[in-house]
């Protein structure tokens, strides 16, 4: 019999990739109680940070920021369920370093680097524990953390004087006489004044903060995205400008009865509001948000998950890596717990004192001590201040809040250089400033001394004091001013300062080394 053979033509096989097993739930457990793990070491600085939120209105956008975060990560929950949780070894070498950024921190007393310290160790927990291709998919909501650390103070000086010359100049292009001084301007129906709430700080804090969550919710490519955040942040500024412009315009064409007081902040921020607005209706143009989004990268992340014990190790190595730095600080703070007292008393001067010249004091924190005379020193009188920190004390000896005048002092600061003065056979590196004020104007030479090293600088005033503070333990530190009076020129001020600093500097020298900590 014969026997019909029949044959198929052959299909085309499909092949799929197998699908990436759900990661289990007990290595998601142990990684979420991982990057608690810096909130609990570091509770203090965490702490710090929510105070200067409650504190500063220009930081109070920092609340929101961890509810913002939670909310990205949780609309990534898709992709996240589909990749593995294998933990980063060498990120545990990076949260060692972020330990030891925020010990430095700690022993300079720079309260921004251990906040920006501590903010750095979430992400890089979560990239530890979790592994590359969680973070990867975290990427901008963990980076979106670090809005919440308060920073941008250094920039206030910057941008008063950006909002100052801005708004006088415009003034002058508009044809009405301005007469400046440093900071502060009078025209002819009244005098105004560019203060810390009119650097318009808060206003570009805000733009930026927003202006990077716009545009990785909106944009796809990173130019477009990039783009927006230049645009983000140099509006702001030019908008500050230009409302400092049109609020002294309108008080000076009201005869100053509008303007000048709540309404000028309302007017501010409605100024503001408005232009954020236009800002994110003209980007909305190229917006690339329509459609499914792109979906997480799983094909280079297959495979699966590590065991809990490895999971766990990696848990282990995060609070071993950020513990052992508290436990440290904690240690050198209790053997400075009881400082001794310091005696400035037996500082003694070789010419006669006199009354003071000035009602005016620096803007500083609280010192262990202080001491302030004035002097007749040929026929000029010369005021001379010296502050003295030690650990335990209220205050910071290098500070970006200590400030020669404060916002609401009656008297401003017209003029900053740094001077090289030939004193008593030495060179000492000095920062000259100008003040006036309701009782007349004054030269200002200022400088620290920090374990026998003198420094105009803030910089390296820090750098002394971490330095000092890892040998000895302690971060002991002065701050002192001499200060003298003139009419016209800064330069009549001088020869009197040089002379006592010549007779004096020796002395000066000799009662700090008394009260320095051996």
């Amino acid at each position: 019999m014969n026997t019909l053979a029949t044959t198929t033509a052959a299909q085309p096989v499909v092949t799929r990739p197998a699908p990436v097993p759900a990661s289990p739930r007990l290595q998601w457990l142990i990684g979420a109680a991982a990057v608690l793990l810096p909130l609990i070491a570091y509770f203090g600085t965490a702490a710090s940070i929510v105070a200067i939120w409650q504190r500063s209105a220009t930081f109070a956008h920092g609340f929101v920021i961890v509810p913002i975060t939670l909310w990205l990560v949780w609309g990534r929950r898709a992709q996240l369920a589909v990749l593995p949780v294998r933990p980063c070894w060498p990120a545990l070498a990076a949260l060692a370093l972020c330990g030891a950024a925020w010990m430095l921190a700690s022993l300079g007393d720079v309260l921004i680097v251990r906040q920006y310290a501590f903010a750095a160790m979430l992400p890089l927990t979560v990239l530890a524990v979790y592994g590359t291709a969680i973070a990867r998919a975290l990427l901008f909501p963990l980076a979106f953390l670090l809005f919440g650390v308060p920073v941008g103070e250094t920039l206030i000086d910057p941008l008063i004087q950006i909002t100052a010359s801005f708004t006088v100049e415009a003034l002058r292009l508009t044809g009405i006489p301005v007469l400046r001084e440093g900071n502060n301007f009078s025209l002819p129906t009244g005098d105004w004044s560019v203060v810390e709430a009119c650097s318009g700080l808060r206003y570009l804090i805000s733009s930026v903060t927003l202006g990077c969550l716009y545009a990785y919710l909106t944009y796809r490519t990173l130019w477009r995205r990039a783009l927006f955040v230049l645009v983000a942040l140099l509006l702001p500024v030019l908008a500050n400008g230009i409302r400092a412009y049109l609020i002294v315009l309108i008080g000076h064409l009201s005869g100053m009865t509008m303007a000048v007081g709540v309404d000028h902040l309302i007017y501010g921020w409605v100024f503001f509001g408005a232009v954020m607005l236009a800002l994110f209706w003209i980007g909305s143009f190229w917006r690339e948000d329509h459609g499914t989004p792109p979906q997480a990268d799983v094909a280079h992340a297959a495979g699966r998950s590590a065991p809990p014990a490895a999971v766990a190790a990696a848990a282990l190595g995060v609070a071993v890596c950020i513990g052992v730095w508290p436990a440290y600080a904690w240690q050198m703070e209790r053997s400075n717990a009881v400082p001794r007292p310091v005696d400035l008393a037996s500082f003694q001067a070789q010419v006669p004192e006199t009354g003071p010249f000035t009602a005016w004091a620096p803007d500083f924190a609280p010192a262990s001590a202080r001491l302030q005379r004035y002097y007749r020193v040929d026929d000029a009188t010369v005021g001379f201040l010296l502050k003295f920190y030690r650990d335990g004390g209220q205050g910071k000896l290098v500070s970006s809040t200590n400030k020669l005048t404060g916002q609401r002092a009656a008297w401003h600061e017209t003029g900053v250089a740094v001077r090289a003065e030939a004193i008593a056979g030495r060179t000492l590196v000095l920062r000259e400033t100008t003040v006036a004020g309701v009782d007349g104007r004054f030269v200002v030479w200022q400088w620290y001394d920090i374990g026998g090293r003198a420094t105009a600088s803030n910089y390296v005033g820090k750098l002394l004091q971490v330095k000092q503070k890892f040998l000895t333990g302690s971060d002991d530190g002065a701050a002192l001013m001499v200060y003298a009076p003139y009419d016209e020129n800064p330069a009549t001020a001088r020869p009197a300062l040089r002379a006592f600093l010549r007779g004096h500097l020796a002395a000066i020298d000799a009662v700090l080394a008394r009260n320095r900590r051996r």
